[in-house]
């Protein structure tokens, strides 16, 4: 077993990890549905808040791009002719009642949904329900800016100081792979509709936020946003997916869980655009594999480590936020099931519950030596708002333990730790954290909280393989 000491300087703090850093994501099209997201979808909203109480919902995409504006049900959506997948007896909308919609695929367009002002009365009703704030994309891929105003007034109207910003597309950087847009499809093509359906719905809306690029990846699309948009936006957008796609066999959990360069390149590209544009900036749809998700490695155990450790790393950036994509049964997925099934948490949900479970405060700077004997050993100490602080200590290693001894800066009372466990990193179904279930509605409550050894003023606790634990250093 390695041995490893964390240390913390309370004098040194870092990023601030405010109260609507978690969020989720859905598909657009699940709002073709309009009972899914409504007041009385409470055991959805339980889940939910058991996540925080002041998160941000985002609706969007690769859906976005084929849900159209119907403000009369009646009335079949206005359809581009030129989409060949579309067919013109395609218009009605394919989402039935009760259905849950899970994560696109992205291997072909899907079909076209009718979203209503009921859709959008209902998910107001929702996020009240949750007390969470909203996200909204609009359809610039394949819908006309003239009824993306229409649908923004309504959203406006309707969700009032619940939404925080309109996303105008989803990933407009690989619209030339989708055929939404021809393969010489450039940034300066996408700014100039970005801009044409921004002036389209201030019109209407003059009082509309924006958000923006959405971009899957593309530092090269991202920064130039930056500077020309700095002023139509109030916070900056990009995608990560850590793996994919979920056919290729290098896939893996050990991928899943080891150092990725692409996640670096990211930071880089959102410290860089932070800085010469004073916004702020949102990872506003993420996940482990794209395309759906990989059996085996995305419904597994290593998502609740590698999902926890992606959100410390993203604070520690100075990242604004978070969604993880999901929905339906997508392997993926943070909430699984449907309103008639009943929903149940994902082995990643319990990543985010234990990120939930330290809650808001600030990042304190942190040192682990020597860190050669543990690579895979990540730990982030946060001062909470009440005082205490917490660390959360995350053991990616599959082969080792470690015997990791906190030096947490100042003196404790007593220091406690909940664990993040599972019987194997490749389990699916009997993760808990601190020796519990999330059960019906999100209810959780810890039922095994160890007292952690004291040597010398320092914590000492032992992390198996493959495992996490949330320490708190009470006064």
């Amino acid at each position: 077993m390695a041995s490893v000491r964390l240390t913390l300087r309370t004098d040194r703090l870092g990023h601030k990890i405010g109260d609507d850093f978690t969020g989720l994501s859905y598909e657009s099209a699940q709002l073709g549905n309009p009972h899914f997201f409504s007041g009385d979808s409470t055991d959805l909203a339980g889940f939910i808040k058991r996540l925080g109480t002041s998160g941000v919902l985002r609706i969007g995409g690769n859906t976005s791009e084929y849900c159209y504006w119907t403000p009369n049900p009646a009335k079949p959506a206005n359809i581009q002719n030129n989409i060949d997948s579309m067919r013109t007896g395609d218009r009605a909308n394919p989402i039935a009642f009760g259905l849950s919609v899970g994560p696109d695929t992205g291997h072909k367009a899907p079909a076209p949904v009718n979203i209503t002002p009921l859709a959008i009365r209902h998910l107001r009703e929702f996020l009240d329900a949750c007390g969470w704030r909203l996200i909204y994309g609009l359809n610039m891929g394949t819908g006309m800016a003239e009824d993306a105003a229409d649908e923004a007034a309504c959203v406006m109207d309707v969700a009032g100081s619940k939404l925080i910003a309109f996303q105008l597309c989803n990933e407009p950087d690989l619209f030339y792979r989708n055929g939404i847009r021809p393969a010489d499809y450039d940034f300066r093509q996408f700014a100039g509709e970005w801009q044409r359906f921004y002036q389209t719905i201030r019109v209407r809306v003059p009082n509309a936020p924006f958000a923006g690029p959405d971009t899957a990846y593309n530092n090269e699309w991202l920064v130039p946003f930056a500077k020309q948009f700095k002023r139509e936006a109030v916070f900056l957008s990009q995608h990560y997916y850590a793996e994919g796609p979920p056919t290729d066999p290098s896939m893996t959990i050990e991928r899943l869980l080891g150092p990725n360069p692409k996640l670096q390149a990211e930071f880089e590209g959102m410290k860089e655009t932070m800085h010469e544009s004073g916004l702020p900036f949102r990872l506003a749809e993420t996940n482990s594999c794209y395309q759906g998700g990989k059996p085996d490695v995305s419904d597994t155990f290593a998502s609740a480590l590698w999902s926890a450790n992606l959100m410390f790393q993203l604070a520690s950036e100075g990242g604004m936020g978070i969604n993880y994509h999901g929905g339906g049964y997508g392997w993926y997925t943070p909430i699984a099931g449907t309103r008639e099934d009943g929903f149940l948490a994902r082995p990643i949900y319990y990543g985010m519950l234990l990120f939930a479970q330290a809650g808001t405060g600030q990042l304190l700077e942190s040192k682990l030596e020597p860190w050669e004997r543990a690579p895979l050993l990540t730990a982030y100490g946060l001062r909470g708002n009440t005082g205490a602080i917490k660390v959360a200590a995350f053991n990616k290693h599959l082969d080792r333990g470690v015997r990791l001894t906190i030096d947490a800066g100042q003196r404790a009372q007593r220091v406690s730790s909940v664990r993040l466990h599972a019987p194997r990193v490749d389990d699916t179904t009997d993760t808990t954290f601190g020796g519990a279930t999330v059960g019906a509605g999100g209810a959780w409550s810890a039922m095994r909280e160890e007292t952690l050894s004291v040597e010398n003023g320092a914590a000492v606790i032992e992390l198996s393989a493959a495992s996490a634990a949330l320490i708190t250093f009470e006064r």
